[in-house]
């Protein structure tokens, strides 16, 4: 689960806060412990100093026993351990205090009257133990009579520290509260809040609103962005405008274009049946118009016999000529439909360009004229039926014969892939010229003589291939001649195809 602004902003002022607070209390404890240390060993050696000072002022006045009796008088408790009485010499002429203290070295004693005072090492007494340890120093103050030494005791660890410290630790633990409350309050307002806003207008521009609205009371940098984002929502509305009048008129000229394109259509048709018509009644009006001529001459009579079987010759020729051309226009205006079951009129390419090629060679036209098939052997076979195969091969083999004058050669391949068969017929001609490579498709279209083609080979050849599901371009590409490129289907499981249709 993820933390939301609020939390993490919390977080975040807590630990800084907790590190700040708590670097400045140990920081605080530190100074505050080293000076009420100072402070009272401060105290101490004023005291020692007055109490030898006192004693050194009362020496002269008072007679021994009442001496004793201020020396033991001065150290009853207190933070005076021991006091001395030096004579000229150092030595001790009086002294109370604790029995240990009693005892001490005389050196110490004659140096806290020359260097002042000094630390005596660590003496322990009775009261150590339930006070805690503490620090002795030696004061010494000098009379005409000699000197006045005192042994003053300040505590290592201050009186009352730790009770300071904790109450400390609580005022710092209140006011890192305060602090933190008062943070979190002031982030709110000045920085959450306003974000919150920017969400809210978010949100409504999502539903539907139309306007973004930024914060009105926010930091100088949130307002820069709340203007921002309603800057941009303005332009995305504005964009969003212009691409829907673009989308419209977009689909305006898509409709016009549509329009034109079946106009266009239209005007294709009435052309194509234009040509169609006039080449039909070309190809066809000049053997019926022999026909006519022919038939005037037997009916008027005076020929022989040989002249009457010439022209009837003659005539069956033209009337063959008819019957073919009318043989071609129905195979072009029926091919078969691509919806026709696979299977139910294939033929094996390979078979049909090998009968083909057997019946052109023994003709003198072709004596010239090579033919090479490149055909696998285990080429599969595709959805024409044998003669409709033969037809298409012979009507490209013509086609080549005739460019290359009978004297070039054209070459038949084929590959498979991807469930496909590409037929590939190349020849050596002239090749197809660029002004006519959009029409040699077109019914009764021809660049032959009148009388040597119908114009329909080309035609009846697409009808066919593209009636079993294939199709069939000129190679522009190539240059060395005329390549044409067949794309037929292959059945998908040809061993199946097979089997079926032997069965």
């Amino acid at each position: 689960m993820r933390l939301g602004l609020r939390m993490q902003l919390l977080l975040v002022l807590g630990v800084l806060i907790g590190v700040t607070f708590v670097s400045l209390y140990f920081a605080l404890r530190t100074y505050t412990e080293a000076g009420l240390r100072q402070l009272q060993q401060e105290s101490a050696l004023r005291l020692g100093r007055s109490v030898a000072t006192h004693v050194a002022e009362s020496r002269h006045e008072l007679d021994e026993t009442r001496l004793l009796a201020l020396l033991s008088a001065e150290v009853q408790g207190g933070a005076v351990q021991a006091a001395f009485i030096l004579d000229p010499t150092g030595a001790p002429v009086a002294r109370a205090g604790a029995p240990d203290l009693v005892d001490i070295d005389r050196d110490l004693l004659r140096e806290s009257t020359i260097d002042g005072p000094i630390e005596l090492p660590e003496l322990q007494t009775e009261a150590d133990d339930a006070e805690g340890p503490y620090r002795s120093f030696a004061i010494g103050v000098k009379d005409r009579d000699g000197a006045v030494v005192t042994i003053v005791r300040a505590p290592r660890q201050p009186s009352g520290i730790l009770a300071l410290h904790r109450l400390t630790a609580l005022y710092m633990g209140l006011s890192a509260c305060l602090v933190l409350v008062v943070a979190y309050f002031a982030l709110t307002r000045w920085i959450l809040a306003p974000i919150l806003e920017l969400e809210r207008g978010a949100r409504r521009v999502a539903e539907g609103s139309r306007r973004f609205e930024p914060a009105e009371k926010a930091p100088r940098e949130i307002a820069a962005l709340g203007q921002s984002l309603a800057i941009m929502t303005d332009k995305l509305f504005r964009d969003e405008e212009a691409l829907t009048r673009k989308v419209l008129e977009v689909e305006q000229k898509t409709r016009e274009l549509e329009r034109a394109q079946s106009s266009l259509l239209r005007s294709e048709r009435l052309a194509s049946v234009g040509r169609l018509a006039a080449g039909l009644a070309h190809e066809i009006g000049n053997p019926i118009s022999a026909l006519m001529g022919l038939t005037d001459l037997l009916l008027a009579g005076g020929l022989t016999p040989e002249e009457e079987k010439d022209f009837l010759g003659r005539m069956r020729r033209e009337i063959a000529r008819i019957h073919r051309i009318l043989g071609d226009l129905l195979a072009f205006a029926r091919p078969r439909s691509r919806d026709s079951k696979f299977g139910a009129t294939e033929g094996s390419l390979k078979s049909a360009a090998e009968d083909v090629v057997a019946l052109l060679r023994p003709l003198p036209d072709f004596r010239d004229f090579g033919i090479e098939l490149e055909l696998p052997p285990d080429l599969a076979p595709v959805p024409l039926s044998h003669e409709e195969l033969t037809q298409i091969l012979l009507n490209f083999i013509m086609n080549a014969a005739d460019a290359c004058e009978r004297t070039g050669k054209v070459a038949i391949s084929a590959t498979q892939e991807e469930g496909r068969l590409l037929l590939t017929i190349t020849d050596t001609g002239p090749g197809v010229p660029e002004a006519t490579r959009q029409l040699i498709f077109e019914p009764f279209f021809s660049t032959k003589e009148v009388g040597k083609g119908t114009g329909l080979g080309l035609a009846v050849s697409r009808g066919l291939v593209e009636g079993a599901g294939g199709t069939i371009r000129l190679d522009e590409s190539y240059e060395a001649g005329a390549r044409f490129v067949i794309e037929l289907p292959l059945p998908a499981e040809p061993q199946t195809a097979l089997g079926s249709k032997n069965s």
